[in-house]
């Protein structure tokens, strides 16, 4: 027997068909969205002002990043604040896959150790894609300093205390956060006393107006092989490619510090998934490039990709270690 469909049971049947047809249609254009992207320009955002070392990195990436997804990627530098001002810009744009984020561990780790607010959440505000560089922390000396390992520096901070002074390229940096790490695990204590960069920095150590200092292998480099100045040991747990006879602060004889300097890309959290496998996989990509990463080591980088999920640990690993260092040492932002 053959029932007739009532009236109400065929405005039921048009709602169910009327949904399948919008859900169906709403599938096929997110696929067919994530599977075009990107369409258009993509936007790196640098939270450092043209020609340091991380700009030079990231107009790297970006030309690469170009390369293999098929649009173009525009360089946005927004400097101020200790990486703040570009940090906070990129955690309220659109997570769409069209504004990137390249920028230190300073934005990840050290900032919220020493800010008690912050425009963005180190770990909420974003989604990491990968890891494109590291670069290690040296202690230096100037070239007439009667000190030549780190032994010999102990030894004397010892015999007078509170004589010894180092620099560093700014309070509450990374090389503040290696030095006072350093000093703690050697039972010394040396007066800390911040620049406004690197080049000042190495300008005095070089003139004898500072004895120390801690920087970055990639601003070492230069001068250390001119012999302007000594290098007494680098700060990570391996010795660096770029100065490889320097011996590290473990082999020195203080094990139990690893620092270094590193960049990260991220996205604004809540990148689509298919956006951002397509995303890492343009990275890994491009940081296996053999091209990208002699340029990268030129830049005094170290080539270490790694991807999202990594880069997530490495934040979740350092940051109560940096708040316990700037508590410790009484680190803070000026």
């Amino acid at each position: 027997m053959t029932r007739t469909p009532t009236p109400g049971s065929l405005a039921q049947i048009a709602r169910v068909v009327a949904c399948a047809v919008v859900c169906g249609t709403s599938l096929m254009a997110g696929t067919a969205l994530a599977q075009a992207y990107p369409t258009k320009p993509i936007q790196l955002v640098i939270p450092f002002p043209p020609g340091g070392a991380t700009d030079v990195i990231g107009r790297l990436v970006g030309k690469k990043l170009s390369e293999k997804l098929g649009q173009s990627v525009v360089i946005d530098n927004r400097p101020g604040a200790g990486t703040i001002v570009g940090a906070g810009f990129a955690a309220k744009a659109a997570p769409d896959g069209y504004t990137l984020f390249l920028s230190s561990g300073t934005t990840f780790t050290v900032n919220p150790a020493i800010h008690a607010k912050l425009p963005y959440d180190p770990v909420k505000s974003f989604e990491p894609i990968g890891l494109t560089g590291r670069t290690g922390l040296i202690l230096l000396a100037n070239k007439d300093v009667p000190v030549h390992d780190l032994k010999q520096l102990v030894a004397a901070a010892k015999a007078a205390p509170g004589k010894y002074t180092y620099g560093t390229f700014g309070a509450g940096t990374t090389a503040q956060f290696a030095g006072e790490m350093l000093f703690n695990l050697a039972g010394i204590k040396l007066l800390h006393v911040p620049y406004k960069g690197s080049a000042p920095a190495m300008t005095d150590l070089i003139g004898g107006q500072i004895p120390y200092t801690i920087d970055t292998v990639a601003a070492a480099v230069p001068q250390v092989r001119a012999g302007k100045v000594k290098a007494i040991a680098v700060t990570t747990a391996k010795r660096s490619q770029l100065l490889p006879n320097v011996p590290t602060v473990a082999e020195a004889g203080f094990p139990g510090i690893d620092a270094d300097t590193w960049l990260a890309l991220v996205a604004p959290r809540g990148l689509p998934a298919d956006v951002k496998k397509k995303l890492e996989a343009a990275l890994a990509a491009s940081m296996a490039d053999a091209d990208m990463r002699k340029q990268l080591l030129d830049a005094g980088f170290e080539p270490s990709y790694a991807d999202g999920a990594a880069v997530s640990a490495l934040i979740s690993r350092e940051l109560p270690l940096m708040r316990a260092t700037a508590q410790r040492a009484n680190i803070t932002a000026e």
